[in-house]
């Protein structure tokens, strides 16, 4: 365990700004620490409702009540502190936790493999999901498989093995994924929260049609104009049919979450 220390004063650096790692960002906030976020230039993220990288285009994001802004580097990140928000900003090496200096890193990429983040970068070094083993590259892995084991933290070994089928949602599991059925450019026809029938066409990539194998609502959807690979993830149906359900964060995230929480507390002694 760590030294104890301020609860406010810890430094949260969060890798990653897509659904899970917003969810977590989200519940460290409410919880008082210090957060500060970084992504790629364009995420490839679908729930956009509920995920702070849309700052990265919108200039900020609100979540729930928590708002992420858009900053230009790490030095604007105190200010941005100071004004209640967090700070986003991009910045795929991960180069900025020099700056920074972080109390903890929290690897929410979920690439299902270790894209750089490494035990020693921080005090306490978090990774969510597959690709990472605690006790090895990283301090703590925490559990992201839907399931009994959700927002296990792990100190001893690696998550569960990635599976490549997502997760079932009242008994719908990888037909309520949308994938893209070729490469090229995204052109969505649909909004997030539009009710859809199976069938129906929701977005397109370049002459072929992205449709839905279920009904439901579009809980997810790809940003207009991102270039896809064929099979990239391009969207998500909820058939549960609750439109609010978009808009807020899922209870996956929010055990994941608890999660990361539970390990930092422990670790500081907070």
């Amino acid at each position: 365990m760590g030294k104890p220390i301020s609860l406010k004063t810890v430094r949260v650096l969060i890798r990653g700004a897509g659904e899970q790692a917003s969810g977590v960002a989200y519940r460290l906030v409410r919880a008082r620490l210090q957060v500060v976020m970084t992504e790629i230039p364009h995420p490839l993220c679908v729930r956009r409702g509920v995920s702070f990288c849309e700052a990265i285009v919108e200039g900020q994001k609100e979540v729930e009540g928590v708002t992420a802004r858009c900053v230009a580097s790490a030095e604007e990140v105190p200010a941005a502190w100071s004004e209640g928000v967090i700070p986003l900003f991009i910045d795929p090496p991960g180069n900025s936790r020099t700056i920074i200096k972080p109390h903890v890193i929290v690897d929410a990429i979920l690439a299902k493999r270790n894209l750089g983040t490494h035990t020693g970068d921080a005090p306490l070094v978090i990774a969510l999901g597959p690709g990472f083993s605690a006790g090895e590259d990283v301090d703590v892995v925490i559990e992201t498989n839907r399931g009994h084991d959700l927002g296990r933290v792990i100190y001893d070994g690696p998550a569960e093995p990635d599976t490549g089928l997502p997760g079932e949602i009242a008994g719908a599991g990888a037909e309520r994924v949308l994938r893209a059925p070729r490469a090229g450019l995204f052109r969505p026809i649909k909004e997030i929260g539009a009710t859809v029938e199976q069938g129906e066409t929701v977005a397109w990539v370049e002459d072929q049609p992205v449709t839905a194998a279920i009904p439901g609502v579009l809980r997810g959807l790809l940003r207009d104009g991102i270039v896809v690979q064929k099979g990239l993830k391009a969207g998500d149906v909820d058939p549960r049919g609750r439109r609010e359900n978009c808009f807020t964060i899922s209870d996956k995230a929010r055990a994941i979450g608890g999660g990361v929480l539970e390990a930092i507390l422990a670790h500081f002694n907070c």
